[in-house]
């Protein structure tokens, strides 16, 4: 500490004619020393990324099962899994994307510090916005998507310029010590984000998303508090303006960024695999044993594992591995990328091996899952790290903040792959007609203009209340055994999706469940394989004349899925029947530390809303809660039968399909990697 307030005093009492301007360093000293700036700069990075990640890591689990709760009454059902994970990869696509943004309003008009400061303040508005979820007035919805609109500016803004604002700090005279300080910001980084991970996830299962959301806003605004503190300590490098114009779009400049540009479009791959550990992983966890070393672990706090390994895996790699390595052969910045594309593939085929466990109908353990963290986190170290600093030496002086952003449009890049990937694996389902609810001026006109499942309105069977939605099929004609039937309560909510082929399904499904309870001990033993039933199934058609088919999902799911009324795989007319099992649980066991079961915020929000003020009705609820996570007195299963709403890419071949990806983007980037010649440039010291 006492180098680095030295070092302070010594660019507060530089001259102004020097390198000063507005009582502010403008370039680096010639210290050799720690600049007085950068523990200003780590904490506040280490409480940034607290918020970021502390609200990233709960994002994907909070759209399946919490954002369809954060109503008055009930709202549907919750997002499918590819659905999540599209949102999940835009929002963080979009994060990197604004960093180009940034980069051109500090560059050019505002400098780093002023840049970062401003859009702090707009990041803490959208922590805000996300915590106000539910509020009265405006939709969950849309207070969600302001909110990570608003994260995702003020996040991707100031990122290109905080990692910039770390090298600015730094002139020719300690330009030694940038490695460390970047391997410190990059400790700084995991730090908060394994604190967050770990501790987010818990304030959701326990108080919810109000307190999940509004902990890490807290923490942002502490960020920014941290940041402001340090401005009298930090090199304020000015804003290039119209000079900076002329050289980004110089030859030096353009090729500069060109030159990058063709390698970060290998490391986007990269992202588009790394990123899915807060979506398609965190999903994944949610059919594994999450008991391990004595801690149920919930699904969303597996990512703090990565941070952890981190901390761990740095200076294992810096002075152990790397050193060894280089007696062998120079251990370039190309090299560490190029191998650690290499060691992503292994990551991501033990997730792949592992979901063909899941596939089969087992519950492997979460130590799978940690195994390939472990794997992915080694390939993050050559590549990640390595890319940051890599982009900051191989910039233009006065470029230090696009080029930087240049390498987070790689993650952009990356994540909107993954997006647009999870966005075409998806087929409309027929339940997406209803929504959160037809409104009643929709219902009493009689018709429904929809593009995809246009439909008549007729009033609910003799002593039902409601309406049904009869759905025109394929033939588009009503009243033909390809028409599907919406029933909807007074609300206009959904209650039951039937067609002419829902009959088979159920009689398959009591034969399928009748083979699970004939075993032994049906409440510890595995549904049905497909070759068990296959006698069952094989001759099992729709009302369509279409095959049956019988798929295990996890342990205690499986479906049934047939081509539907058009005779057309993966369409939105595709018929399926999703069974889940509850198996039966001792009353101790459901019992909490009190004697009486144990309800999270979200059981206590579905008996609120469920209930609707009715004693007797919550005692209901809660009871269907507990048979529902494993507590009833007798195993029982519950089915959900749909039209439409398939994936074209799931389970196992879903995470293969990765796997082959980051493989070929791998053996692809070995002779660009061996052509390419770096430059360095260094901001120069006063």
């Amino acid at each position: 500490m006492s180098s680095s307030n030295e070092e302070s005093s010594a660019i507060e009492s530089s001259p102004p004619e020097s390198g000063e301007t507005e009582g502010y360093a403008t370039a680096p000293s010639t210290t050799s020393g720690l600049p007085g700036g950068i523990p200003f700069i780590i904490g506040n990075e280490a409480a940034e990324r607290f918020s970021f990640y502390g609200m990233k890591s709960i994002l994907t689990i909070f759209m399946t099962d919490y954002l369809h709760w954060m109503t008055t009454a009930p709202a549907g059902g919750g997002m499918n899994k590819a659905e999540a994970i599209e949102h999940y990869h835009t929002f963080t696509a979009s994060a990197y994307f604004f960093p180009i943004l940034g980069a051109l309003v500090a560059d050019i008009f505002l400098g780093k510090y002023r840049t970062i400061l401003y859009l702090s303040i707009v990041y803490c508005i959208g922590h805000a916005a996300l915590a106000f979820m539910g509020s009265p007035g405006t939709s969950a919805g849309m207070w969600l998507f302001a909110g990570l609109l608003l994260i995702a500016i003020g996040s991707g803004g100031i990122k290109p310029c905080v990692s910039a604002h770390v090298g600015d700090q730094f002139g020719r005279g300690n330009h030694h010590l940038l490695t460390k300080v970047y391997q410190w910001f990059y400790f700084s980084i995991n730090f908060g984000a394994f604190m967050s991970t770990l501790l987010t996830p818990w304030l959701l299962e326990h108080y919810g998303p109000h307190w999940a959301f509004g902990v890490p806003g807290v923490l942002m605004a502490l960020a920014t508090f941290l940041f402001w503190l340090g401005r009298n300590r930090f090199v304020h490098i000015p804003a290039g303006g119209v000079q900076f114009l002329r050289e980004t779009f110089s030859w030096t400049g353009v090729s500069a960024i060109l030159k990058l540009s063709i390698i970060f479009s290998f490391v986007a791959v990269f992202w588009a695999l790394f990123d899915q550990t807060g979506s398609s992983w965190v999903l994944q966890a949610k059919n594994l044993d999450r008991n391990w070393m004595g801690v149920q672990w919930l699904e969303s706090q597996i990512q703090a594992i990565n941070p952890i390994l981190i901390l761990t895996l740095i200076p294992v790699f810096q002075f152990l591995i790397y050193p060894q390595v280089n007696r062998v052969f120079t251990l370039t910045p190309i090299r560490k990328i190029s191998i650690g594309l290499f060691i992503m593939t292994g990551g991501f085929a033990i997730v792949a091996a592992l979901q063909e466990l899941i596939d089969a109908g087992q519950e492997p353990s979460i130590a799978w899952q940690f195994l390939a963290y472990g794997v992915l986190t080694a390939s993050e170290v050559m590549v990640s790290i390595t890319c940051l600093e890599f982009a900051y030496t191989q910039s233009p002086k006065s470029m230090k903040s696009m080029v930087m952003a240049v390498f987070l449009l790689s993650v952009f890049v990356g994540n909107l792959f993954t997006a647009v990937v999870n966005r075409f694996i998806q087929t409309t389902t027929v339940t997406a007609l209803v929504g959160e609810g037809i409104d009643a001026d929709v219902l009493a006109s009689g018709k429904i203009e929809d593009k995809l499942f246009p439909a008549e309105v007729l009033d609910a069977a003799d002593g039902e209340e409601g309406k049904r939605l009869i759905v025109l099929g394929p033939d588009g004609e009503s009243g033909t055994d390809d028409d599907v039937v919406l029933s909807l309560d007074k609300d206009g909510m959904l209650v039951s999706v039937q067609n002419e082929s829902e009959q088979a399904f159920e009689e398959l499904a009591d034969q399928i469940e009748a083979v699970f309870f004939a075993q032994t001990d049906s409440d510890e033993a595995s549904l049905p394989s497909v070759d068990a039933i296959g006698d069952i199934v094989k001759d099992a058609t729709d009302a369509h004349g279409n095959p049956i088919t019988y798929k295990l999902v996890t342990r205690d799911s499986y479906q049934l899925f047939s081509a539907g009324a058009d005779k057309v795989e993966g369409t939105r007319w595709d018929e399926t029947l999703t069974v889940s099992l509850a198996r039966a649980q001792s009353t101790e066991d459901a019992a909490g530390d009190s004697g009486k079961p144990y309800f999270n915020w979200l059981e206590r929000q579905k008996i609120k809303l469920l209930s609707e003020g009715d004693a007797a009705k919550a005692d209901e609820v809660r009871l269907e809660l507990v048979e529902a996570r494993d507590g009833g007195a007798t195993t029982t299963f519950s089915r959900d039968y749909t039209i439409g709403g398939r994936l074209l890419l799931e389970g196992a071949s879903y995470f293969w399909f990765w796997t082959k990806c980051i493989f070929i983007t791998a053996i692809l980037f070995v002779p660009v990697g061996y052509f390419y010649r770096e430059k360095t440039y260094i901001q120069d010291a006063v």
